[in-house]
């Protein structure tokens, strides 16, 4: 019998290598969601920063312009929080988008997949079946021939 083919192969295919791309796009997005919340905590170090500076000059009494100095840098530093903090947040509405298409190309990817198995499964089901019939056939044709070589030997 011949070699089992999947008509659908190249679909399988193709929609294997989207979903390989998408989960690389997706794995990236990922990384650049973890380096933004690293970045916005080290941020969040540095005002944390600022802020202990500002509470040991309260203590110590520095000059009022150390003062504003604190508050602008203070002020500044929850400014590019907040900042960096917005684009977090599209950042991982990114990653939910793609996240979505990576499902969606899983699902489409495994409906292929098992196609291919249910074919692959009624492919070796006949080929059994065929393979059956050939021996019971084999063996049909052998148990003829020996009654026949008895009867020409009885002549």
């Amino acid at each position: 019998m011949k070699k089992f083919q999947y008509r659908l192969e190249p679909v399988l295919n193709y929609q294997t290598q989207i979903l390989d791309n998408l989960k690389v796009e997706h794995e990236v997005i990922v990384q650049r969601v973890n380096r933004k919340q690293s970045e916005i905590a080290g941020l969040n170090r540095e005002l944390a920063g600022f802020e202990q500076d500002f509470n040991q000059a309260k203590q110590e009494g520095a000059p009022i312009e150390d003062f504003r100095l604190f508050d602008m840098c203070i002020g500044r530093m929850e400014e590019l929080i907040r900042q960096e903090e917005e684009r977090l947040l599209l950042l991982k509405q990114k990653e939910n988008e793609k996240k979505k298409e990576v499902i969606t190309a899983k699902v489409d990817t495994s409906r292929y997949e098992k196609i291919k198995d249910k074919k692959k499964g009624e492919y070796l089901k006949a080929e059994a079946k065929a393979e059956e019939l050939y021996i019971e056939e084999f063996v049909s044709n052998s148990a003829m021939a020996v009654r026949r070589r008895r009867q020409d030997e009885g002549r």
